[in-house]
């Protein structure tokens, strides 16, 4: 069996995403708190030196089902191609007050990367 190295990760000092509003205050409203994550999404990937465009699959965990379509529509005015897609609904994420996690995965090719040097 043949062994391929990989390249290691490349590391950022992006911010941490944020949960909150900035007045520390939670939305009630599902779809302000999935375009929040959606941007948190955004800024890891610039901070990683991707785009929107890179994203190759997208796994999403919500808490309550009632906030699919919600959920569905913040993702289609964020993200205009088709990568592949997760969606689960769970009984609560790691943080209880969280109704929503976005974990994607984006493949920047070697010359795109340079780019953003």
């Amino acid at each position: 069996m043949r062994s391929r190295s990989r390249p290691a990760p490349r590391r950022s000092s992006c911010p941490a995403p944020r949960d909150l509003r900035p007045d520390r205050t939670r939305p009630e409203d599902f779809a302000e708190e999935a375009r929040q994550a959606s941007d948190n999404v955004c800024e890891a990937l610039r901070c990683a030196g991707a785009e929107l465009s890179d994203i190759v699959q997208v796994r999403s965990w919500l808490t309550d089902r009632d906030d699919i379509d919600a959920n569905v529509k913040v993702r289609k005015d964020v993200i205009s191609h088709r990568p592949a897609y997760m969606l689960a609904v769970v009984p609560q994420l790691i943080r209880p007050s969280l109704r929503l996690e976005i974990e994607v995965t984006a493949v920047v090719t070697h010359s795109a990367a340079k780019q953003h040097e």
